[in-house]
């Protein structure tokens, strides 16, 4: 199974979203490589980069249903390493 690196970057805006996401993110932990999580209490945000090595439609489910949540966008970057 070919898999690919992939930086997802998320920023939670609704904290009523957090306890799914965190969810979502253990659900998939074994994909996961590392995840930085840095509050911003300033402007009551929460931006979270998580590294993962998955097969790309395992990184675009992931991605996918972390951007239906509400008040949760994300983006995903990936490596051309395969």
């Amino acid at each position: 199974m070919q898999t690919r690196v992939a930086v997802i970057g998320i920023i939670v805006e609704d904290p009523d979203s957090v306890e799914e996401l965190n969810a979502l993110l253990h659900e998939y932990g074994s994909y996961i490589v590392g995840r930085m999580g840095v509050p911003y209490r300033e402007r009551g945000i929460n931006i979270i980069s998580v590294a993962v090595d998955a097969p790309a439609d395992t990184i675009s489910a992931l991605t996918g249903k972390i951007g239906n949540l509400p008040g949760v966008s994300s983006k995903t970057a990936y490596s051309n390493v395969r």
